[in-house]
């Protein structure tokens, strides 16, 4: 029982993450910078947490220069993900931003197991998997149907413009999940290859902090925004969004071997909807509070039998 509450707490937190990223934005502004930030305190993190393990953080030599060149590079899809969930959440919502992500990592996930991409084992498609994937489809369309149902009465001379716009964002979000998905993988292959997936997680967070770095730097031209949120007198909590992303990749270890990858998965993303549906209803961490309606709910839980019927059989 014990596993199964960690495994949906961890969920909840990166719905939590997600928000605290959002607020941690408004201070800095740069959508880049504030995943920066995240990325770079993930890294402090666990690198604290390796060190206090006993874990070498060392990589040899042989390793990076015999793997093929992607295995390192899974952090780049993570930086543009967690930059895009920033982005996502003032314009679509806490639920939104979650599930649609949700979604594509979904759909991208199969295709990786059924063409094995990136050394993943091999997992044909079956009539199990292609009905979990309709229903996920069905989840997400009732999930928004109530949001968009709002937007069509406001403003009838920019309605089609609105409406399209939410559009082109839900496909990003979609998009970023898929980028979710091929990290997930590539950092599965390092996890095996360094024989331990914190240590790929630690590659990882410092990739995506060093394609952040380069980014904020070409495109924002500075880095004095860091200082705003200690001249405004931030909240203390919109620092430990890498922190929240840290502990979930270190509990996902813990759990995978106490009660399986598939088990875990579909906790974690009952957990991670869940706390975006309390995210969004009462407003949590300055977000916007937005009413929950029963036809999201019934989206949801049709989601997550979806999810359930492709990542358990």
């Amino acid at each position: 029982m014990f596993a199964v509450l960690l495994a949906i707490s961890i969920g909840a937190i990166l719905a939590v993450q997600t928000a605290i990223n959002a607020q941690l934005r408004k201070f800095v502004i740069s959508p880049f910078l504030a995943s920066m930030i995240s990325f770079a305190v993930g890294v402090i993190f666990l690198t604290i947490t390796l060190v206090s393990s006993g874990s070498s953080l060392g990589i040899p030599l042989d390793l990076l220069l015999n793997q093929p060149i992607y295995i390192w590079l899974g952090g780049i899809g993570g930086a543009i993900a967690i930059t895009t969930n920033i982005l996502l959440f003032p314009k679509l919502g806490s639920v939104q931003t979650t599930i649609l992500p949700i979604f594509g990592m979904t759909l991208m996930s199969m295709l990786i197991d059924h063409n094995g991409w990136f050394n993943a084992t091999q997992y044909s498609f079956g009539w199990n998997r292609i009905f979990g994937i309709l229903l996920v489809l069905l989840g997400v369309l009732l999930a928004t149907a109530i949001r968009s149902k709002k937007n069509e009465q406001y403003s009838p001379q920019t309605n089609k413009e609105s409406v399209r716009n939410l559009w082109i964002w839900r496909i990003v979000g979609i998009l970023a999940g898929m980028l979710l998905a091929i990290q997930i993988a590539v950092n599965g292959q390092l996890g095996k290859v360094l024989h331990s997936s914190s240590h790929a997680a630690l590659v990882s967070f410092f990739v995506g902090t060093i394609t952040l770095i380069i980014i904020v730097g070409l495109k924002d031209r500075s880095y004095t925004s860091i200082k705003e949120p200690f001249k405004q007198a931030a909240p203390w909590w919109i620092w430990i969004g890498g922190i929240l992303g840290g502990s979930y990749v270190l509990i996902n270890v813990f759990l995978v071997n106490q009660i399986g990858n598939g088990q875990t998965v579909v906790l974690a993303l009952f957990g991670q909807i869940t706390g975006s549906l309390l995210v969004q209803q009462f407003g949590l961490f300055n977000s916007l509070k937005n009413r929950i309606q029963p036809l999201q709910i019934i989206g949801l839980m049709v989601m997550i039998a979806g999810v359930f019927l492709i990542r358990i059989f």
